[in-house]
């Protein structure tokens, strides 16, 4: 639910938490004609803080007798729209766990959700954070909300279920990681494959066994289809029913000219973090655990290109994007594109990139000395350097199992049990970060700058076909850009040596007065 800038962001002054008027009256239950209650005016500004600024442990001493007893898990859901509404349904039908509100800026969508599932409606998510009947959150806000939401709610004593991306920014997405280690918070980040019980097999069949050999490299991709967005000639006009204030939260408040508010956020960056903190955090993610097994936290080289083209809309995130991550033992491509093979059809690019197979839509290649694993949500399959299939994987049920993985630690109160901490998902955040980043640092497209950028061979014949396929749209390579080699410290998550100074920016944005993401 929110817009973006393309330009650097710098951070603006540390806040305690939410600041909420004095003079604002006291709360009121409305009941709406579906029979719901919508709770519509703000919160007082002492009865919120007194839990976040006494400290987080003293809001953890203060935690209701379920999470000691046989009791349900009193969750509700922060963020209305598409994705809150799939979770809003899994959670439902979670054991240990019961649904009893809804929060989003958008009266109309808060008022649905709840009422599909009886619940109680409030366009302000701090009403529930105010609530101490409520034990647990989930932050299915849009991507810019994610951090600040999930400080907030452990300020205020809630566990807490958070949406990836983690976050919108290198930065804020450390404050996370800080503030739910002194909080002894259950925090778990929506990347559900980290349940699917076949990661395990492969990790077996990779490393353990090593049946395919020494891995070179990996390969991931993204290659799914999408719309434009559209571009208006005068700003998006915002319904009365939404809280445009509380909807922009930490974001800048700027003209929106695309057709549609919701969803299409994702592509602007002042609000989203484009395909690859979309659909690229759940693939590197997948990297990560999978390939490099938790091992790399972040990679220390990046180099990327990208652009929007063909639509001329008023996104300005990539549809097409690529880049490589070196890191100390190997490295990983990745290749994104929103474009059909050619204009008017519906099926994505393919990219083999000297392959004896095509990669996956959505998925990754592990490419190994003596074949390949064709990495997927819920499958996968290994195949010998001829790509005749040796081995296949089969998963299922990774939602379910991630919820109740989540429910089940907050009623144990047992964090190490925990299939994606908030750590792992930070980063994994951290790598679309950084390929973002290496893309809003570009300058014009050098493609000997790219190609030499590795040695790895397959890294000019992904760039080679990335470039091909932009033939059919009438695209030059003109109409992209490309970043230098940017060096990358995982350890202070900062990017240092030659043109640090322009990456760095991208690391930190600047925040909207009240709604600023606190240091902690």
């Amino acid at each position: 639910m929110i817009s973006v800038l393309r330009g650097p962001d710098v951070t603006g002054p540390a806040s305690p938490g939410p600041v909420l008027d004095d003079q604002l009256p006291n709360c009121i239950d409305i009941p709406s004609k579906n029979g719901i209650h919508m709770q519509h005016t703000a919160i007082n500004r002492r009865s919120f803080l007194k839990g976040s600024l006494a400290g987080m442990a003293t809001a953890a001493l203060a935690r209701p007798s379920w999470a000691a007893a046989n009791e349900e898990v009193r969750l509700a859901i922060l963020g209305a729209g598409w994705r809150g509404g799939q979770l809003a349904e899994a959670f439902s039908e979670t054991d240990g766990c019961r649904l009893v509100a809804v929060a989003d800026p958008d009266e109309t969508l808060s008022n649905e959700l709840a009422a599909k599932y009886s619940t109680t409606a409030h366009t302000d998510l701090r009403r529930v954070l105010d609530d101490s009947n409520i034990d647990a959150v989930v932050v299915a806000t849009c991507n810019h909300w994610h951090c600040l939401a999930t400080i907030w709610a452990l300020q205020a004593g809630k566990d807490v279920y958070v949406e990836k991306p983690l976050s919108h920014s290198q930065w804020e997405g450390r404050q996370v990681v800080n503030a739910a280690a002194k909080s002894d918070r259950i925090v778990q980040i929506g990347t559900q494959q980290r349940s699917d019980r076949i990661q395990a097999e492969i990790k077996q069949f990779l490393h353990q066994e090593q049946a395919l050999g020494k891995i070179k490299y990996v390969q991931a991709n993204r290659l799914g289809p999408r719309a434009t967005i559209g571009k208006r000639t005068k700003p998006l006009e915002i319904a009365s029913t939404i809280d445009y204030d509380l909807w922009l939260g930490p974001a800048a408040d700027q003209p929106i000219y695309r057709d549609k508010l919701h969803y299409d956020w994702h592509w602007d960056f002042n609000t989203g973090n484009g395909e690859m903190g979309n659909w690229g955090v759940h693939i590197l993610d997948d990297v990560r655990n999978v390939v490099y097994q938790d091992q790399v936290t972040t990679p220390h080289r990046v180099v990327a290109a990208g652009g929007r083209v063909a639509w001329n809309d008023a996104g300005n995130s990539p549809n097409v994007h690529f880049a490589l991550f070196e890191t100390d033992t190997f490295p990983t491509l990745i290749a994104l594109s929103n474009l059909p093979q050619k204009p008017g059809e519906e099926k994505g690019w393919q990219v083999r990139a000297g392959k004896p197979v095509d990669g996956p839509k959505s998925g990754y290649i592990v490419a190994c000395e003596g074949g390949y694993y064709v990495g997927q949500r819920q499958k996968g399959r290994a195949v010998d350097l001829d790509g005749k299939t040796i081995r296949e994987f089969k998963g299922k049920d990774i939602v379910e199992r991630h919820v109740q993985n989540f429910i089940d630690a907050v009623r144990s109160r047992n964090a190490d049990m925990l299939n994606a901490p908030i750590e792992m998902g930070h980063h994994s955040t951290g790598w679309c970060n950084l390929a973002n980043v290496a893309f809003q640092a570009g300058g014009a497209y050098n493609r000997d700058q790219l190609a030499s950028a590795a040695s790895l061979s397959d890294w000019p014949l992904l760039i080679e076909e990335m470039e091909r396929h932009l033939a059919p749209f009438g695209v030059s390579t003109s109409e992209l850009v490309s970043s230098p080699v940017l060096s990358h410290d995982p350890e202070t998550e900062r990017f240092v040596g030659e043109h640090a100074d322009v990456a760095n920016q991208f690391l930190r944005r600047t925040y909207r007065g009240k709604y600023t993401v606190p240091q902690t």
